[in-house]
């Protein structure tokens, strides 16, 4: 028994003794990509020395001889701390992630080979202005020198990711950062899934007029009745249809309607500012991940310098500021892609209806590679539309009859895309109508950007507007059948059609998302719109003050109060309030009287410590789903958040809609009072399930987490405590500091989608602007920059923004010499 418990003590013993040597063989091997920010290095294709110089936030601060090492400067700190980033947005860009990742992703990469964006980045490359030609090559170089650095001297292969997910990395090209902005016009683009959800529900409902309380107009001029989707299709199809839609892995940059891009921005004119200068703001809104996709950086160029948020792989403030002028970009919500149902030929399937009778699809065969599996050849197909996309995307099958496939037209399909030529000479534009015109190349994806000089502001809508027949049958709103001309696209509008505001009368404009204007189909813009609740919130911010300080700029940002909530509440409770029996504790009436008690008194703030946030998102939720799952079936699902319009429309009983609430398969009629306290005994059994019963302990926090999870290890037990960043968040899906949340049935308020960067940026005093990104610098989880701003981030505070290249200097934590090799 002794030499049992003896051998038993060694072998455990050893064990341990094992584990801590291969864990400390992981960080070892994990360590050695950790950038090293103090050195000199020779590099090839530079033409003068070139210096980067980081903060105390590690923020790169470039410094060169000559512009293009300006941008070999950007590309070597893109590389150094995002390169795993990069190189996988790159990958999903080109449809080969299976070869990394297996067959896991194997649905991603076959849509976007049919999309075939790479090649059309590839194709867009020769259009680029001299200019931005230079800066595509320099930028590359610089990738390149890392990746050349990281080869040569063993340094963990650039990323911990390398060492779990290997695979050989190719140079860096010009194409590859054109063909990431891209890959941003997919994140950010709704416009499908929109669509295809208004023809499903056009399907689904019994009564089609009701479609506009469902899914209702933003608020404004009416808009003409528009026909049925079956109306406009030659082949039947079911009311309901099974969900096909499968590509929701947190690799995939298709995020649906739901997640597309938000934003806010607001500027303010001298007349309107404390400090006699001009003042903007700027939150773009994406999903959360780790890090934040976004990356702060000042560049120095022979015309000065220009700070801001960068997207790593592309070689532009996106976002930022020069001395002269700012920027602020958000999501237009422009219509800038059409659905089409094309009709195959009964007697030859490789060819489609168009106006001039059947022609053949222009077809290429395409190759995937999958790792550890024989590898995957698809068959792309475009129609004169637009590429033919699978039935299993975007739940395309549910609204295409049989014989027929779905193509999209798109204006990120563009071969002779400029949007990177508009971007880099906005950088150097120095007031505003300098920067109006550098934008007129800008194609996709579609932004409102507000623009600020020392004297003006005005804000732009940017990107190729499609230009529409006015006898389109479904305008653009639903899917259409792509045969009949008048469903056709025209050509593109001209640049002055898109919504200008220069130095309104007012002193103030801004941007939530919102209906910009109000004109007939086809100047309309779009149809649908990412905000009717926020606007109202910022309208009273601004009016509240006769005039706007950088402080008063940022409170706007941070505000939390949900016009969504002041708006709804008293509508649905307005027979509940303080009615009823007394009830003794513990019965489902007391909860009730308590938590409407509570609701009664509460102004509306999404604060994260307490507990009314949680009880009305939960009753409104609740409330959503019993008025709808009657009328909608298995639809009803796929309206996953919110939508105060159709709630107000009913709760209202605009044009009849108070109908929703009575049941259709039970024999009492049961009203909108019926329907509100039934959702908030739901709410409550939910709460009382997943946080408890003592309704005053609750934290909105606690269900509203920020999920800034690394897309790839954020599942991996263990390893996600260490890669993922969760963070207590006050807001909501409707307030200014927005807080998208995830809309899933086991864990519906995590908050998935927000500001992962906010600047304010004050012209009376530019180097006191400020900013902050929702993570850190570093990619790399070792990294003390890894998450050091996320909880600067969280309490709603920032980092200097400032062009003093002696205040970079003097907290640096490192400075990188670059030096020319001679070759």
């Amino acid at each position: 028994m002794v030499t049992f418990i003896r051998w038993l003590f060694r072998l455990t013993g050893a064990a341990i003794v094992l584990a801590m040597i291969s864990v400390l063989t992981i960080y070892y091997l994990a360590s050695r990509s950790l950038p090293d920010y103090n050195k000199r290095l020779r590099v090839s294709g530079l033409a003068t020395p070139a210096e980067i110089v980081r903060d105390n936030a590690n923020v790169p601060h470039i410094f060169a001889g000559t512009d293009a090492d300006v941008y070999f400067g950007l590309g070597y700190a893109h590389a150094q701390d995002r390169l795993w980033q990069i190189t996988t947005m790159r990958r999903t860009v080109q449809g080969r992630l299976s070869e990394v990742f297996g067959p896991r992703t194997i649905e991603i990469d076959k849509l976007m080979r049919r999309l075939d964006l790479y090649t059309l980045a590839q194709q867009s490359v020769q259009v680029q202005d001299a200019r931005t030609q230079a800066a595509l090559k320099a930028y590359a170089d610089g990738i390149n020198a890392r990746l050349s650095e990281v080869n040569r001297d063993a340094l963990g292969r650039g990323a911990p990711e390398m060492f779990l997910f290997n695979a050989p990395i190719a140079p860096w090209t010009p194409a590859d950062s054109v063909a990431l902005v891209k890959l941003m016009a997919v994140q950010l683009s709704g416009q499908l899934d929109t669509e295809v959800l208004r023809a499903r529900t056009s399907l689904a409902l019994p009564n089609p007029d009701r479609l506009p309380d469902i899914l209702p107009d933003a608020p404004g001029a009416g808009v003409a009745a528009l026909p049925s989707y079956a109306s406009l299709m030659d082949s039947p199809l079911p009311r309901y249809a099974a969900n096909t839609d499968r590509l929701r892995d947190p690799l995939s940059p298709f995020h649906g309607k739901e997640l597309a891009g938000a934003s806010n921005a607001w500027a303010a004119d001298a007349s309107r500012s404390a400090s006699g200068g001009t003042l903007l703001a700027n939150d773009p809104h994406l999903g959360f991940t780790a890090p934040a996709i976004w990356y702060l950086a000042r560049m120095e160029f022979q015309d000065g310098g220009v700070i801001g948020a960068t997207i790593p792989g592309i070689p532009m403030v996106l976002a930022g500021r020069s001395q002269d002028l700012g920027w602020a970009v958000t999501s237009s919500y422009m219509d800038d892609l059409d659905v089409y149902v094309e009709k195959l030929n009964p007697d030859n399937p490789e060819e489609y209806q168009t106006p001039d009778g059947f022609k053949p699809f222009a077809t290429r065969k395409s190759i995937i590679e999958i790792k550890d599996e024989a590898p995957v050849t698809i068959t792309l197909r475009w129609t004169e539309n637009g590429p033919v996309l699978p039935g299993s995307h975007a739940n395309l099958a549910t609204i295409t009859p049989p014989g027929h496939v779905a193509s999209i037209a798109w204006t990120a399909l563009s071969p002779r895309d400029t949007t990177l030529s508009a971007g880099v000479a906005l950088m150097f534009a120095k007031t505003v109508q300098d920067g109006i015109a550098a934008l007129e190349p800008y194609v996709a994806p579609s932004q409102n950007v507000t623009l600020v000089d020392g004297v003006q502001i005005a804000m732009k809508t940017v990107g190729a507007m499609p230009r529409r027949s006015a006898n389109h049958q479904s305008q653009g709103r639903m899917p259409s059948p792509g045969w009949i001309t008048s469903n056709r696209w025209q050509g593109r509008s001209a640049y002055a059609a898109n919504p200008e505001f220069v130095q309104p009368r007012g002193g103030i404009l801004g941007n939530t998302n919102n209906k910009t204007v109000d004109r007939p189909f086809p100047l309309h813009v779009s149809f649908d719109w990412g905000d009717t609740q926020r606007v109202q919130r910022w309208q009273r911010l601004m009016q509240s003050r006769q005039v706007h300080t950088r402080d008063s700029f940022i409170e706007a940002q941070l505000d939390t109060v949900s016009p969504a909530a002041r708006t709804l509440l008293p509508l649905i409770g307005a027979d509940l309030w303080f009615t009823g029996e007394a009830a003794p504790n513990g019965t489902q009436e007391r909860q009730r009287q308590r938590a409407l008690s509570l609701l009664a008194e509460w102004n509306g703030e999404m604060n994260e410590h307490m507990p009314e946030p949680l009880i009305y998102s939960a009753w409104i939720r609740a409330l959503q789903t019993r008025l709808i799952q009657d009328e909608l079936g298995p639809l009803s699902d796929e309206f996953t958040h919110v939508e105060p319009l159709f709630i107000e429309r009913v709760y209202k009983n605009v044009d009849g809609a108070a109908i929703w609430c009575d049941v259709i398969q039970s024999a009492p009629r049961e009203s909108c009072t019926d329907m509100a306290r039934l959702a908030l005994d739901d709410a409550l059994l939910w709460i009382g399930e997943h946080y408890g019963t003592a309704l005053e302990s609750l934290r909105w926090g606690d269900a509203h987490q920020a999920t800034h999870d690394h897309p790839v290890l954020g599942n991996v037990p263990l390893l996600r405590y260490f890669v993922n960043i969760r963070q207590s968040t006050s807001g909501g899906d409707f307030t200014l500091m927005r807080g998208k949340t995830s809309g899933k049935p086991d864990a519906p308020f995590l908050n998935v989608h927000g500001a992962g960067y906010r600047g304010v940026y004050d012209f009376a005093d530019p180097d006191s602007s400020v900013f902050i990104t929702s993570t850190g610098q570093s990619g790399h989880f070792l990294s003390r920059h890894y998450d050091d701003l996320g909880e600067l981030w969280r309490r709603g505070e920032y980092i200097p923004m400032s062009l003093d290249a002696d205040l970079a200097r003097a907290a640096a934590v490192g400075v990188t010499h670059l030096i020319p090799r001679q070759e």
